[in-house]
C-alpha cells in the first residue's frame, strides 16, 4: 500500500531504521460495526507535495490519504479522525487535504501555535478540525510546551475543541495538576502509555485512572504496537497479538465505557522492532472490549458523540 520507496522523499533522506506500513495488511477476523470510527492515524506528506517541518525529529516514509482512505475501507471502517504529525510541525496542509478528500468522513487534531489567528482557527473548523493536539514525550519535543499550551486552549475553548496530550505514565504526576486546570475537554493518546511490565492495578495505573476520572477526560486505547513487551503474534499463525497490553486497555474500556476511544496509528511512526498488521491490531479488539455494547461505545458511539456531535443518537 505504499505509493514511494522507503529511502525517500521530496527533499531530504528518510530517518535511518525507519519502517514503511505493512504491504498487505490481512482481513480482520473480527467485523467492525457499521459507524466504526478510526479515531487515530495520520497522513505523512507526500513530502513533495506537503513538505516536512524543518524542526522535525525524524523524516518519515510518506503515507499518503489515498493509502489511508484504502486501509480503511479493507478493515470495514466507516470514518477517522486524523491526527496532525509532530513532523508537519504546525503546517496542516497535509491534514487539511485530506479532510477536505474525505468530506464528512473525517474530522481532524490539528497543531496551532498560540499567535494562530482567528481566521486561521475559523479555516481549520470549517475544513473539520476539531481539536489541537500537543506533545509531552520528551524524545520528541525540545521543551515541555505548557505555557503554549495554556493559551491555546482558552483561544480554542468557544470553537467546541478539545485537547489531545501525547505524554509517558512517568511524567503524569508532574502535568496533573496543570492538565486538570485546563478549559477544554482532554482526549490521552495511547492510554498515557504505561509501563506494561507493572500491573494494571498497581498503584501507577490506578494514578491515571484516578486522573481520568476526576475530569471531562478521554482515552485512546490505542497503540498495543507501542506498548508491549511481549510482542506481536507468532509466526505460526495466532491472531491473538499483545497479551501484555490487554488488561491495561480492559481496564479503561470497562471503567470508563462511554470515553474509551480506538485507533490504529496508521501508519505507526517511530516504531523500531515490528511494523502491525492492521488487520489483526482490529482482531485485538474483542480482547479488550469484551461485550457487543462495549465495542459498540469503543468504536462507533463514543467517537461520534465527540467528533460528530451533530448527528450522535
Amino acid at each position: 500500500m505504499n505509493d514511494r520507496p522507503a529511502d525517500e522523499t521530496a527533499d531530504f533522506p528518510v530517518t535511518p531504521g525507519w519502517l514503511a506500513p505493512h504491504p498487505a495488511p490481512a482481513k480482520p477476523a473480527f467485523v467492525l460495526p457499521p459507524g466504526t470510527v478510526d479515531a487515530h492515524c495520520h497522513v505523512f506528506g507526500p513530502g513533495a507535495e506537503f513538505p516536512y517541518a524543518p524542526e522535525r525529529k525524524y523524516t518519515p516514509v510518506d503515507a499518503s490519504k489515498h493509502q489511508l482512505f484504502a486501509l480503511r475501507d479493507h478493515l470495514g471502517v466507516s470514518r477517522n479522525v486524523l491526527v496532525q504529525a509532530t513532523c508537519h510541525g504546525a503546517d496542516n496542509s497535509a491534514l487539511v487535504d485530506a479532510l477536505h478528500t474525505a468530506g464528512d468522513r473525517a474530522r481532524g487534531v490539528a497543531t496551532v501555535r498560540p499567535d494562530v489567528s482567528d481566521a486561521e482557527l475559523r479555516r481549520l473548523h470549517e475544513a473539520g478540525v476539531r481539536g489541537v493536539r500537543f506533545n509531552f514525550v520528551r524524545r520528541l519535543v525540545d521543551a515541555v510546551p505548557t505555557e503554549a499550551l495554556e493559551t491555546v486552549a482558552r483561544r480554542i475553548a468557544p470553537l467546541g475543541w478539545h485537547v489531545v496530550l501525547y505524554f509517558e505514565a512517568a511524567d503524569l504526576p508532574d502535568l496533573e495538576t496543570f492538565f486538570q486546570s485546563l478549559p477544554v475537554p482532554l482526549v490521552i493518546d495511547h492510554m498515557g502509555r504505561p509501563d506494561v511490565t507493572r500491573s494494571a492495578d498497581g498503584p501507577e495505573f490506578a494514578r491515571f485512572l484516578r486522573f481520568v476520572e476526576a475530569g471531562d477526560v478521554w482515552v485512546k486505547v490505542s497503540c498495543p504496537e507501542r506498548l508491549t513487551v511481549t510482542g506481536p503474534p507468532a509466526l505460526d499463525g495466532e491472531r491473538h497479538a499483545y497479551r501484555d497490553v490487554v488488561p491495561f486497555a480492559r481496564k479503561v474500556v470497562d471503567t470508563f465505557t462511554d470515553r474509551a476511544l480506538w485507533g490504529t496509528d496508521w501508519p505507526h511512526p517511530n516504531l523500531e522492532n515490528h511494523m502491525p498488521d492492521d488487520g489483526l491490531l482490529v482482531d485485538h479488539i474483542p480482547h479488550i472490549a469484551t461485550t457487543a455494547a462495549a465495542r459498540q461505545a469503543l468504536l462507533a458511539d463514543n467517537p461520534q458523540r465527540l467528533y460528530w456531535p451533530e448527528t450522535a443518537g
